[in-house]
C-alpha cells in the first residue's frame, strides 16, 4: 500500500478539514459506530453502503447497476461520510475522498462485534440497514469475517494504491484507537 499512512494527532486534524469521509473494514470492526459519531461531530450527511446502496427491504439485494448509480450520486455530493468496504465500489468512491479510515482490529474483535450486534438486534432492523432486514447471522457469514484479512485485504490495500494513492489512510487497530481518536477530535 503506497498510500500516506497517518498517526491519530495527523487524523484528528486531517478529519477536521475533510469533507468527504470514508470507513472500511470488516463486518463488525465498528464502521457504523465511528460513521455516526463523526456525522454527529462534524454535520457530515451519513451515507451506509447497506442500508443506502446495497439491500432493499427483505434482504433483497439492489441490483448492481442501480447500486453502481447511487454510489455515483452519493459520491459526488460535496459533503458526507460513508461506511462501507465493498472493493468493487472504492474506484468510485476513493477519487473523491478526503481521508480513509480503515477498521482493521484481530478477527475476534470483527467476530465479537457481529455476534453482540446480533443479539442487539435479533429479530429487528438494525438503524444502518436497509428496511425489513432484521439481524441474521450464519456461518458462511463468520467464516467471512474470520478469512477477512487473508480474502479481502489484498483487494483492498491493491484498490488505495491504484485509485487512492494521494488520500491519506488512518488504520485503526482496536476500538481503544478509535476512542483515542475521538478523544482528540472532541478536544478541539
Amino acid at each position: 500500500m503506497s498510500n500516506k499512512l497517518l498517526g491519530l494527532e495527523q487524523a484528528a486534524s486531517s478529519l477536521r478539514a475533510a469533507d468527504r469521509v470514508l470507513i472500511i473494514g470488516c463486518s463488525g470492526s465498528g464502521k457504523s459506530t465511528l460513521a455516526r459519531k463523526l456525522s454527529e461531530m462534524f454535520q457530515l450527511p451519513y451515507i451506509s453502503m447497506d442500508r443506502d446502496v446495497f439491500w432493499l427491504p427483505g434482504w433483497t439485494q439492489r441490483p448492481r447497476a442501480d447500486a453502481l448509480d447511487i454510489v455515483e450520486r452519493a459520491v459526488a455530493q460535496p459533503r458526507w461520510v460513508m461506511d462501507g468496504t465493498s472493493p468493487g465500489t472504492l474506484p468510485l468512491r476513493l477519487p473523491r475522498t478526503d481521508i480513509v479510515l480503515w477498521m482493521r482490529p484481530p478477527r475476534y474483535v470483527s467476530l465479537y462485534g457481529v455476534v453482540s450486534r446480533w443479539l442487539r438486534f435479533r429479530g429487528r432492523t438494525r438503524p444502518e440497514m436497509a428496511e425489513n432486514c432484521p439481524e441474521r447471522l450464519s456461518g458462511e457469514f463468520l467464516s467471512y469475517i474470520w478469512n477477512f484479512e487473508k480474502t479481502e485485504s489484498p483487494e483492498i490495500e491493491q484498490k488505495l494504491a491504484d485509485y487512492g494513492p494521494d488520500v491519506p489512510v488512518l488504520v485503526l487497530k482496536s476500538h481503544s484507537e478509535t476512542r483515542s481518536l475521538l478523544e482528540r477530535l472532541a478536544r478541539h
